[in-house]
């Protein structure tokens, strides 16, 4: 066997891993869209590393874009096999890939107008770019899916049986566990997908995965450890507080449209049931996460057990009197012409695209505005800019003085930190013959490699991209 790193190698964007059996037998564990600006991702967007008509399943760990953008794109290449994925994954992944499309369309749009009056301007003959995707590739994208229950073996083949397990990460994330059956062995494959923290809100916390041979594992947070949950509670209040009625502003909050989005207004309604939340406006500015929450409430089986209880006290934990969503473009717009204090959360997380750069653009030169980063952003994405609080930054053609405050929490990550991961993965010292680290920075990524060994974990490597690794 033998498996290629396609993606979220020595990076946190694109995942995509392939597993070749000795029969010849191809599994693609995700298949993500690289996330950020630049030529870069362009380029590696718009190539495989393999014939997407030779894959013969792909597995889905979980529907963030970055795990599943180019499931589309890879059924319009050639694929024709099945997609497995838990059932609220895939249910994520009808509203997640249409919003994926359309934003490509809008965004090739926009860039090829600009194109033509380059065009005009040198006289070049520049090429014109053409979406990944269109919303049309959606459907029978979606006709692949087979949906699978958490905890039950699922055979996708006479050679290879699954096992998904809650990850605890985002709603229907699941750890993958293969075991396969070659030459009279069998061996077992396990794939982290993105852990999850425990004693989160909403979700269940991640359960450690079955013993695996080898273990592909994600590495994101590998060097740090996050605020705790009171912390964080206490620091969000903080901070609206002074924003919106110390400082009489905005409060921008870029936010994953899936598990960011719904985890920040469940605290926000848990304060306003308590009566600590202030009458301020709260604008949820993301079609693709207002789509999200009746998703959420369709698969209660993903809550934990404080969830349940929170919603015999209140039946709608995503809704409370100040909330506002806000779907078309002009209400959008309007909440930038308001100047009274509100509070603003919007996609993307990362501010590469969305409508949360045009909330960027017209609020970062006001002193009396705060923009709260509360997620990853991938070192050349302009939420990642913005952090490194630069005096400028360059929007839609112009320079922007960088007058807002930026306040930063880690704590929201749905991502494990070093020592939950090492947690996490503690059942399998002793057994795992090879770990392969994937999805983090290079420099993250040995940093957790040490804390590994530290720990009594040997036969760490860390691939590069397109590196195959034997195993």
């Amino acid at each position: 066997m033998q498996i290629r790193f396609n993606g979220a190698a020595r990076q946190v964007t694109g995942s995509c891993h392939l597993l070749t059996l000795n029969n010849g037998f191809k599994i693609l564990l995700d298949c993500g869209l690289f996330q950020g600006h630049g030529k870069q991702s362009w380029l590696e967007n718009n190539k495989w590393n393999f014939k997407p008509e030779e894959i013969d399943v792909v597995i889905v760990s979980h529907a963030h874009t970055d795990h599943t953008g180019r499931l589309p794109q890879l059924v319009r290449d050639g694929f024709k096999g099945r997609i497995y994925s838990t059932s609220a994954t895939k249910d994520l992944c009808a509203i997640m890939l249409l919003d994926s499309a359309k934003i490509q369309e809008k965004d090739i749009e926009w860039y090829n107008d600009k194109l033509l009056d380059k065009r005009k301007k040198e006289k070049k003959d520049l090429e014109p770019r053409v979406p990944l995707y269109t919303s049309e590739d959606i459907e029978p994208t979606m006709r692949k899916f087979i949906s699978c229950p958490y905890e039950k073996w699922i055979k996708v083949n006479e050679d290879v049986d699954l096992f998904f397990r809650d990850a605890g990460h985002i709603l229907g994330s699941a750890t993958v566990t293969l075991r396969i059956r070659e030459n009279g062995s069998e061996k077992t494959i396990g794939f982290t997908g993105d852990i999850g923290r425990p004693d989160r809100p909403i979700l269940k916390d991640p359960i450690p995965m079955p013993e695996a041979d080898y273990l592909i594992m994600e590495s994101t947070y590998g060097d740090r450890l996050h605020e705790s949950k009171s912390d964080q509670f206490d620091q969000l209040l903080h901070v609206i507080e002074n924003t919106c009625l110390k400082k009489k502003g905005k409060l921008i909050i870029p936010a994953f449209s899936i598990g960011r989005t719904q985890e920040i207004i469940y605290i926000m309604d848990q304060m306003a049931t308590a009566g600590i939340l202030q009458k301020i406006p709260v604008y949820v500015d993301s079609p693709l996460a207002i789509n999200a929450i009746p998703v959420f409430t369709a698969h209660p089986e993903c809550f934990d057990k404080e969830m349940h209880d929170y919603m015999l006290l209140d039946s709608n934990p995503f809704g409370f009197n100040d909330l506002h969503y806000t779907r078309s473009v002009e209400e959008s717009k309007a909440i930038n012409s308001n100047r009274k204090p509100a509070i603003i959360i919007s996609a993307s997380g990362m501010m590469i695209a969305g409508r949360i750069r045009h909330h960027l653009f017209n609020n970062v030169e006001d002193p009396k505005n705060t923009f709260l980063m509360v997620g990853y952003c991938s070192p050349d994405s302009t939420g990642a800019h913005l952090m490194r609080q630069p005096e400028t930054i360059h929007l839609f053609g112009e320079d922007k003085m960088v007058r807002a405050d930026v306040v930063r929490m880690d704590s929201f990550s749905a991502h494990a930190d070093k020592k939950e991961m090492l947690d996490f993965i503690s059942n399998q010292k002793g057994h795992v013959e090879k770990i392969m680290l994937v999805h983090g920075e290079y420099e993250t990524q040995k940093a957790f490699k040490s804390e590994l060994r530290h720990n009594g974990f040997d036969h760490i490597i860390i691939p590069e991209m397109n590196e195959l690794v034997w195993l």
